[in-house]
């Protein structure tokens, strides 16, 4: 592991991409402060310039070195960094990270990776790594290497690492005053940041959609159509299961968690899109999953894959 985090360090200081793992999805990476290679990371993804990118940073120190925090943004970030919380800070004037990832505004996504091994990466470089999700634009997410799309793979450095701990991208949150907006439902739920924060108002308006990733109406899509809620499934459909019931495909069938665990649905969701949209059947039909907790997630990801 020590020479391709060494061989990943210099590729970015090259201006070269990388591919790095974290507890979420999948990342692709570029040097937060090189514009050419940014633009790089945008023409390969096909992602368009307007959704912004997600900075990665090794401790809250050299976050504070970049950016502007309050009293609410502190208490967020020391009870969920390292881990799945991506917080909207206000860029300082002296901060060498290019607006271009940011959609040209002073407001940018930051968060601390729980990965043991991007972790060590971070810690060697002295920028920040820009790094949305290691996918093609609107396609599914990648929990796993054999996720990844080919053509990411051939055009950036691989750091290999194991299965995804979360499986779902995470929690984007800009704090208002007192109040928490979430702008995207992630790993960190809803009832979880109620249940540290229980003074705190939760409120969920993205009135500027161009500071968060994630918020496009078609995304995390399979090759393949999708139905989602369905009660009946066709003769030529997959089928993405929950739970016990009578429903069967005749073509391919994974289950998200047979024992109703939102958690291990959440994990798999992603790759099981991945294998769905890789067999023979035509379309994917997708059973009902509770509104609740990780469920609400789960269902924006859904949602927002059967988009149009």
């Amino acid at each position: 592991m020590e020479k391709i985090l060494i061989s990943a360090k210099k590729a970015l200081k090259s201006g070269k991409l990388i591919i790095f793992p974290t507890e979420t999805v999948y990342g692709l990476g570029a040097d937060a402060t090189n514009k050419e290679a940014i633009k790089s990371l945008y023409s390969l993804k096909k992602r368009p310039i307007n959704n912004p990118l997600i900075c990665h940073f090794s401790n809250l120190l050299k976050i504070k070195e970049n950016f502007e925090f309050n009293s609410l943004d502190l208490k967020l970030a020391k009870k969920f960094w390292p881990g799945p919380l991506t917080l909207i800070l206000k860029k300082k004037q002296s901060s060498k990270i290019q607006s271009i990832l940011s959609n040209n505004t002073n407001f940018v996504g930051c968060r601390i990776p729980k990965n043991i091994v991007t972790l060590k990466l971070l810690r060697s470089l002295s920028f920040p790594l820009a790094g949305p999700s290691a996918n093609i634009a609107n396609k599914i997410s990648a929990t796993r290497i054999s996720d990844l799309s080919k053509k990411l793979v051939e055009n950036a450095l691989v750091i290999n690492s194991n299965q995804s701990k979360f499986g779902l991208e995470s929690t984007v949150i800009k704090t208002c005053g007192e109040k928490i907006n979430i702008l995207r439902l992630g790993s960190i739920t809803e009832d979880e940041i109620l249940y540290y924060f229980p003074k705190n108002k939760i409120i969920k308006k993205n009135l500027n959609k161009s500071l968060s990733p994630g918020n496009l109406k078609k995304h995390y899509s399979p090759n393949k159509p999708i139905r989602i809620n369905v009660k009946k499934i066709k003769s030529n459909e997959g089928l993405l299961n929950f739970g016990k019931n009578n429903l069967k495909s005749k073509i391919f069938a994974l289950n998200l968690s047979e024992k109703s665990d939102l958690k291990e649905a959440g994990k798999n969701l992603f790759h099981y899109l991945n294998l769905l949209d890789e067999s023979k059947c035509k379309s994917i039909a997708v059973v009902e999953i509770p509104k609740k907790g990780l469920g609400k997630t789960i269902n924006d990801r859904l949602k927002r894959a059967a988009g149009k």
